[in-house]
């Protein structure tokens, strides 16, 4: 039994039960962006985050267990994402990773945005000629220090 076991087992119970990944936030009362990226595998768990995992899916009291240990972070089964969607993230990154880069720095100074303090919010923008995808990421700024 391991960590990536675990989550193909929530997957599978989410698929046959019907479940939708806004309804599972709202029971674990988190966000839809971190429920689904900790049922993902990506985050860890609280014991009372566990315990609401365990009970929705029908999980053992072992897979309880790793869903509290911290994960190797890192989902893509490839440096270059081969699925049409994360390719695209792949692709704003490779284009615009330098002019966000640049522009950070031009207003924050010399450091990085925190992907741990951090949030994101997905929402659908209507739009005349056809729906489109809103993503707002929000980070922490840390600076590099002197020492």
């Amino acid at each position: 039994m391991d960590r990536n076991q675990v989550t193909q087992k929530i997957i599978s119970t989410k698929v046959a039960k019907q479940l939708r990944w806004a309804d599972l936030a709202t029971q674990f009362g988190q966000s839809k962006e971190w429920t689904t990226a900790a049922l993902l595998g990506q985050m860890t768990f609280s014991r009372a985050q566990a315990d609401k995992a365990q009970e929705i899916f029908d999980l053992t009291d072992e897979e309880a267990a790793w869903l509290q240990i911290v994960p190797y972070k890192g989902s893509l089964p490839t440096a270059v994402p081969t699925d049409p969607l994360i390719y695209r993230w792949y692709e704003i990154v490779s284009v615009y990773g330098t002019t966000i880069k640049e522009l950070i720095h031009e207003e924050f100074g010399d450091g990085i945005m925190s992907a741990i303090d951090f949030s994101m919010n997905i929402q659908r923008e209507a739009d005349p000629k056809g729906d489109r995808v809103q993503v707002v990421l929000s980070g922490k700024f840390l600076p590099y220090k002197s020492y």
